[in-house]
């Protein structure tokens, strides 16, 4: 009995080392973006039972999932060095399941987000086989590149969305506004990633933007983007129709100003942990704050 016992402790242990590596909470928030943006945005006045019972929606948003989080498992493997440096208590988590382990993991999830994708369409396949290799690319080789490896990364988290976005063929001037504006928010995570892990970056010879030209100048353009992210907010406020989103646009230019007034002072890893989740904050306040955009969204339930 006490063999028992430790074996299915070891099991739960192996389960949430698992879900760390995958960062499960983060595939969680993408898939449900992907709903609520498919709900609100680009599906028009579709009903939210024809959204939700729709097969080929859920087998793009099941598929992107899959691939995100095999993303997640590869990007891991690669790390490994790096993240002993900048999280050593993750790291000692993630290690729980094998590098071997790992690998096999991702290839058998890949293998599967591909058959999901092939039964939407065989142009579904392409889009996610694409977006597998990119992803690996990104990991191996794009990821210690100066400057590109801020933009792929940007690129990355935003492709789940234009999948959903190329299958519902919705071609409205907003999404594009939408679509800048949260590749900027992320654009400011990545290179605040830079800045949280400067240590192991250097360690492991990384040339990110922080090492090249220095903290100052890494700083400057996260103000720079910060403006240009408070511009486009603005001009969602002002031209689009969003109902009660507007109250998010004008919370996020606050939170940017904040987060301007937080960077200065910055200079701690600690520090950049608090700037990082102030705009993971805004990404996720994001998502919910869609469904501002209709307030008689009860209306489509049935």
């Amino acid at each position: 009995m006490p063999n028992f016992s430790r074996k299915i402790k070891w099991f739960f242990y192996k389960s949430f080392s698992l879900l760390s590596v995958i960062r499960g909470y983060n595939v969680l928030v993408v898939l449900l973006a992907q709903y609520v943006t498919s709900i609100f945005i680009l599906s028009g006045k579709n009903s939210f039972r024809a959204v939700l019972l729709d097969e080929s929606l859920f087998c793009i948003v099941f598929a992107s999932a899959i691939t995100i989080a095999s993303g997640y498992i590869i990007n891991n493997f690669y790390d490994s060095e790096k993240d002993l440096i900048n999280r050593p208590q993750k790291y000692q988590l993630d290690r729980l399941v094998s590098q071997q382990t790992k690998l096999t993991i991702y290839f058998i999830a890949n293998f599967i987000a591909v058959i999901i994708a092939s039964y939407v369409s065989f142009r579904a396949v392409l889009f996610f086989s694409g977006y597998i290799f990119a992803i690996w690319l990104y990991s191996h080789k794009l990821k210690r590149l100066l400057f590109i490896k801020n933009i792929v990364a940007t690129f990355l988290a935003i492709l789940p969305f234009f999948a959903i976005f190329l299958y519902y063929k919705n071609y409205d001037s907003v999404i594009f506004v939408h679509a800048t504006f949260l590749g900027l928010i992320i654009l400011m995570r990545e290179l605040v990633k830079d800045l949280e892990n400067l240590r192991g970056d250097a360690a492991v010879g990384n040339r990110t933007i922080p090492i090249v030209f220095g903290e100052s100048a890494s700083k400057k353009i996260l103000v720079g983007l910060a403006i240009a992210s408070i511009g486009t907010a603005m001009s969602l406020v002002y031209i689009f129709p969003l109902g009660k989103m507007y109250y998010f646009f004008w919370m996020t230019a606050v939170m940017l100003l904040l987060f301007g007034v937080l960077l200065k002072k910055a200079s701690t890893k600690k520090q950049y942990v608090v700037l990082h989740n102030l705009l993971k904050f805004v990404i996720v306040t994001g998502v919910f704050c869609i469904t501002l955009i209709e307030l008689s969204w009860l209306k489509r339930l049935l």
